[in-house]
């Protein structure tokens, strides 16, 4: 099963940049994406709804904000939008397919890097998730979570770590949180699963020569229950076009 997850940060300007011509070719079981940043009703059908696939999205309430969609070859069992709280289901951060004993979602945490209080505000939000998360585990289930988590977890999934230890995404604090995700919670970093060498990030900056210069962070991730980390086989990140911020990050599963 191949999945890919991207932060498109405006489906509309992805399609623009070629995206849906770039994800024709790459045989994609199921495809997460985050920050659509439209209405559903906004898009075109012949567009936005590639053929051969389910197609489903949950809008924020706010217009020209958040939102995350997900398309798959194989029809679920299930489609789940949000999870039952404010934060999550207004701004549209969460959607999720079932299958038989598979649960896959698109998530987009929330980026704390414009103001101290949206840092504040992403703290509350993973304090909560993280009770969700631990929720998933204890389901007779496995999961995949793709998403935007807006956060490294290491040094080495960042290009300067000691000078963004204050920005939000690199704080100690948000770091402590993803240790105790991948730690105490059992979770699993998919793409570390399969790869460990530095310089593999996700987003860059768009101040600078940060993409040419590769200056970058690995803040997106598939993250999954421990009964896949030994199904995954391969893990890669696409650079040969730049259709947002974030680059496509595609992981194959023996699924």
């Amino acid at each position: 099963m191949r999945i890919i997850s991207v932060n498109v940060n405006g489906i509309r300007a992805a399609q623009r940049k070629g995206f849906f011509e770039w994800l024709a070719k790459q045989d994609a079981d199921v495809v997460c994406i985050q920050e659509t940043k439209a209405q559903e009703h906004q898009l075109d059908t012949t567009l936005f709804y590639p053929g051969g696939y389910h197609c489903y999205y949950f809008d924020a309430q706010k217009k020209g904000y958040s939102g995350v969609a997900i398309f798959t070859k194989q029809k679920p069992k299930r489609v789940g939008a949000g999870l039952g709280w404010e934060h999550v289901d207004s701004e549209g951060r969460w959607i999720q397919v079932d299958f038989d004993k598979l649960s896959i979602a698109s998530l987009y945490l929330p980026s704390g890097s414009s103001s101290e209080e949206r840092h504040q505000n992403k703290l509350v939000f993973m304090d909560r998730f993280l009770e969700d998360l631990s929720a998933m585990r204890r389901k007779r289930r496995e999961f995949v979570i793709c998403g935007d988590w807006n956060t490294v977890h290491k040094e080495i999934d960042i290009k300067n770590f000691k000078s963004n230890q204050k920005n939000s995404g690199c704080t100690p604090q948000e770091r402590a949180w993803m240790d105790k995700l991948f730690g105490e919670r059992g979770w699993v970093d998919a793409f570390r699963a399969v790869n460990q060498e530095a310089d593999q990030y996700t987003w860059w900056s768009n101040r600078g020569q940060a993409w040419a210069k590769n200056v970058g962070w690995r803040i997106d991730y598939q993250v999954i229950t421990p009964g896949l980390k030994d199904k995954v086989r391969a893990a890669d990140i696409y650079r040969d076009e730049r259709f947002s911020d974030h680059a496509p990050l595609t992981i194959d599963y023996d699924l």
